[in-house]
């Protein structure tokens, strides 16, 4: 067994708060104290002075997609954009200073512009140049806007739901045009990306993170490529794909070598992209957004997953939505036990919309809701 003696620094500890010395086995902490008992209990650690330094735990993050967010981080982020004319000249210089491969840009919010309206295809067509293929994701990630160039490369993209000529793609059609777009980056990219995200992870204290990864997200290639990356920020990786049996969950976790069968397995869409689904109708938008899995397919996924002592989990923003979680997971309870449905702490990831009635049903079946902090911002 290996041993290090962390000396001269300040450590969290709840119960020893002037301890000065940690003793570290192989990976786990079995000692903090004063140094003097510490360097006479581990006669053989190694000595590492940490000069005053502060030791604390570190953060998991438990919902990233690495990727994506690595590619803000070296490409296009359009979050500071104050305007659409903003956004534009960003997006303009942006393609000047990269004339070679796509333009993928995220973070753009029309809500927060005095225009209040998201850019046209004949506004990015001008901005970046006749024949670019640009991408530019809105801040939610499930609409985005794209150059003529990029559409026209998609057939059978005008029939596709979500498609509206003029208007942002969104549901089914965003996911392939996100597909096309990804598509355009080289591994290198990828990597360079990847390096960056988890780079920015581990700065802020982060040792390990949850990739919410599925089939229209990244694709397959991103999670495999993703899990053989190697990099200090330990990756846990789930996989968004409704299954329908034990054998077919099975089949996924080994073939692809994920966690979970989880993450952003979509059960509905997003607020601003007028995609999640409620209850009543949006305000300002025709219908209750979009469900994409029903309370069977739920039921379906969460049987499927308990049954192959697999966590399960959906992305679940609207109201009619977590209507529909929990109705598909009492389903389930009742047909196996509620034990054995809380055995394997299902997720639901956001739930930006569960309320007084969802909570006391959710929590007697070991169901987590995993809700990132912007959500509550």
């Amino acid at each position: 067994m290996s041993t290090q003696l962390l000396i001269g620094g300040r450590f969290y500890s709840a119960s020893s708060p002037d301890a000065t010395a940690m003793a570290v086995s192989d990976g786990t902490v079995v000692w903090l104290g004063a140094e003097q008992p510490g360097r006479a209990l581990h006669p053989d650690a190694e000595i590492v002075d940490l000069d005053g330094a502060f030791v604390a735990p570190a953060f998991v993050d438990p919902h990233v997609h690495v990727t994506a967010l690595g590619l803000k981080l070296t490409g296009l982020d359009l979050s500071a954009a104050r305007s659409l004319a903003h956004c534009l000249g960003l997006l303009r210089e942006f393609a000047e200073a990269h004339p070679d491969g796509a333009v993928l840009g995220d973070g753009w919010d029309e809500t927060t512009w005095p225009e209040g309206r998201p850019p046209t295809v004949a506004e990015i067509d001008a901005a970046a140049g006749a024949g670019q293929h640009v991408y530019l994701s809105r801040v939610d990630a499930h609409s985005a806007v794209a150059s003529s160039a990029l559409l026209d490369t998609l057939r059978g993209l005008a029939a596709t739901d979500g498609f509206t000529r003029g208007e942002p793609v969104r549901a089914a059609a965003h996911h392939l045009v996100r597909t096309a777009a990804l598509a355009e980056l080289s591994r290198a990219q990828r990597d360079r990306a990847r390096t960056a995200a988890l780079d920015h992870a581990a700065a802020r204290g982060v040792v390990a993170v949850h990739e919410c990864a599925g089939p229209e997200i990244a694709g397959r290639n991103d999670v495999r490529e993703l899990l053989e990356f190697e990099h200090g920020v330990e990756v846990r990786a789930y996989w968004g794909e409704a299954v329908r049996s034990a054998e077919q969950a099975r089949a996924l976790i080994e073939e692809l070598g994920v966690h979970a069968l989880g993450g952003d397995l979509f059960v509905d869409g997003s607020f601003g992209s007028h995609t999640a689904w409620l209850r009543a109708p949006y305000a300002d938008e025709i219908g209750c957004g979009r469900g994409y899995l029903d309370a069977d397919a739920i039921s379906d996924h969460v049987r499927a997953c308990t049954v192959a002592g697999i966590q399960a989990g959906f992305h679940v923003i609207g109201d009619a939505a977590m209507d529909a979680v929990v109705a598909g997971v009492e389903r389930v309870a009742a047909e196996l036990g509620g034990p054995a449905v809380a055995a394997l702490g299902h997720r639901v990831e956001h739930a930006a919309l569960i309320d007084g009635e969802h909570i006391p049903q959710l929590a007697p079946w070991g169901v987590y809701a995993s809700v990132p902090p912007g959500f509550d911002a």
